[in-house]
């Protein structure tokens, strides 16, 4: 490949071996999977079989040809490996200023392996690659790690959660800005390497083919973005917490554990509202490295703020009435490394065991803290809703998919995002597909979210789309104003190839496909492409999922996929892939 857009090289760290090399991929492998999630799904699928916590899992953080350019919404960088929450191929991608930075440092993707004799951080500037010593930092958390690294360069560091396996944990980046490797237990993997902390400074960088035609590209995806209401009245305006509001109009914000259309008369929801947090904050943006948009959000003495997912589901899903102690139980899992949705979601099953007890607000905090050092009944807990409901002898109350608890969507109102959880490749996850865009805030057009006539298409259609996006690597928001033309023109621009939308949605097609190849080595199947019982057997706001008329969809959609009956790829649809 060319060096525009791509750095052509990537970095190999063998802990075991204390030994640091790189190589110069070959050029297929980056044109036929962009970056980011893609070329990182097909460097852990070619590794083969692994334990999630073994040494030979591998970690790849990987940039996209669009990370470290100015391309409106595009930095961030994308991580894959095996995850130990739910046995899957996971990736996850965050925003900040890591990929940027790894991108100027030279390289494409890092590679991690093997397992440190003691605990190291790596530190990486430019050509200058090192595996230091991280004793002295082993068993701080976030804050005070990244505070003690940060002055090296951009950190992407695990806290305590991380390094004593809880399966919830999680990688932070820039902890200022709190941006996260979020869900699976990524941070898991990362604290079984003896891996504290990654630090990347880069000097470089990123080369464009034609800067006119960049410059000219650029400006139309701004343009797109700003005459967009989502996302210039919308998340520029209040972040992501103006979905609170819609939600709940819509009847799919979840109370007690998926169990209820609407809290108790006394349970006053305004409070979580953004306008209600923007009255009583005075919130301040906080942006990604090239970002119009700017989502996140902090209070005056900058301390990060929830978004919609935390506030979703750590209110009414556990009968919290109090915002500030979910905005305290956030920061306790940003610090300890630890992922908000799947806290949430085990704490909403452990209310529902115990008949629906409340999670009060202190107990909030005491239990996220306990999860986090994996303490008394927190060890059970930071296993996960599947494996706590389970060992409790209660496994219908665990509202996950594949072992990944379920966002702040019920699917009974959301009958399309609902069936992307089913069958997506990490388990219950809204961005494999983001049906929240087409069936929540009509973009790029409405769909009926009531039904799942067509969704099986739609599901598909969704699914490649963001599996290339996630490759570029761009943030999804980007797409409630710009599209698969506009992005495939600026990486024409970038790197000097041309590239259509129906490039770009091959590329997602195959990454869909090598995933699921992955997951059937694993043990995956048919069986497992399902929403919990309660959404096809109890009625929410008088919904519920007809689950004859589900079944019928997913065999619509392994046709649509060019898949057999049992959900497993065809040789014709790989051949054709060329996967």
């Amino acid at each position: 490949m060319n060096e525009y857009g791509w750095k052509n090289r990537i970095l190999r760290i063998d802990l075991s071996r204390n030994q640091v090399d790189s190589f110069v991929p070959e050029d297929a492998l980056l044109k036929n999977y962009l970056g980011g999630r893609g070329l990182g799904a097909k460097i852990v699928y070619d590794a083969g079989r692994v334990d999630a916590l073994a040494p030979a899992n591998l970690l790849v953080f990987a940039a996209g040809p669009l990370t470290g350019t100015t391309t409106p919404a595009s930095g961030r960088v994308s991580l894959s490996t095996k995850s130990p929450l739910t046995g899957t191929i996971f990736d996850s991608n965050c925003g900040g200023s890591f990929g940027p930075e790894l991108k100027k440092a030279g390289y494409d993707a890092t590679i991690i392996a093997g397992k440190s004799l003691e605990p190291a951080f790596i530190e990486i500037e430019d050509d200058r690659v090192e595996i230091k010593s991280a004793v002295a930092l082993w068993g701080k958390n976030v804050k005070e790690t990244t505070n003690i690294l940060k002055d090296k360069g951009s950190v992407a560091c695990i806290g305590r959660a991380g390094e004593k396996l809880v399966p919830l944990a999680s990688i932070i980046t820039d902890s200022n800005g709190v941006h996260a490797f979020g869900r699976g237990g990524v941070g898991a993997v990362m604290g079984s390497k003896s891996l504290k902390a990654i630090v990347v400074k880069g000097t470089g960088k990123v080369e464009v083919f034609d800067r006119t035609d960049f410059s000219k590209q650029k400006k139309a995806i701004n343009r797109l973005l700003i005459a967009c209401p989502t996302i210039s009245k919308g998340l520029s305006v209040f972040g992501t917490p103006f979905l609170v509001k819609i939600t709940s109009w819509m009847k799919v914000l979840p109370v007690a554990n998926f169990r209820k259309a609407e809290p108790e008369p006394d349970f006053d929801l305004k409070r979580f509202f953004a306008k209600t947090i923007a009255e009583k904050y005075s919130p301040r943006k906080k942006a990604c490295y090239s970002c119009p948009i700017a989502c996140k959000r902090e209070d005056k003495e900058g301390k990060e703020l929830p978004e919609y997912e935390t506030i979703g589901l750590m209110s009414a899903n556990i009968q919290n009435p109090d915002y500030e102690a979910i905005v305290e139980a956030n920061r306790l899992c940003n610090d300890y490394g630890m992922d908000t949705i799947s806290v949430a979601g085990v704490l909403g099953c452990h209310s529902e065991i115990r008949n629906f007890l409340a999670i009060s607000p202190a107990e909030l905090l005491n239990l996220t803290r306990r999860i986090g050092e994996k303490e008394d009944i927190g060890e059970r807990l930071g296993r996960g809703a599947k494996a706590f409901a389970e060992s409790e002898g209660y496994p219908e109350k665990a509202i996950q998919v594949k072992g990944l608890s379920l966002p702040s969507y019920d699917p009974r109102g959301v009958k399309g995002l609902g069936f992307s959880y089913a069958t997506s490749n990490r388990g219950g996850c809204h961005t494999r597909a983001y049906l929240v865009a087409p069936e929540i805030l009509r973009k790029p057009k409405a769909i009926d979210p009531y039904t799942l006539a067509g969704k099986a298409g739609h599901t598909k259609i969704f699914q490649d789309r963001f599996a290339a996006v996630d490759s570029l690597v761009v943030c999804k928001f980007a797409f409630f104003g710009a599209g698969e033309e506009e992005y495939a023109n600026i990486l024409s621009a970038v790197t000097g190839g041309e590239y259509t939308s129906e490039d770009l949605m091959l590329v997602g097609e195959r990454i869909w496909n090598v995933e699921r190849l992955y997951n059937i080595r694993e043990g995956f199947g048919k069986e497992d492409d399902i929403l919990p019982e309660r959404f096809f057997e109890e009625k929410v706001n008088g919904r519920v999922i007809d689950k004859e008329e589900f079944l019928k969809t997913l065999d619509e959609y392994y046709r649509m996929r060019g898949w057999d009956e049992n959900g497993v790829p065809t040789e014709d649809k790989l051949k054709k892939l060329e996967v």
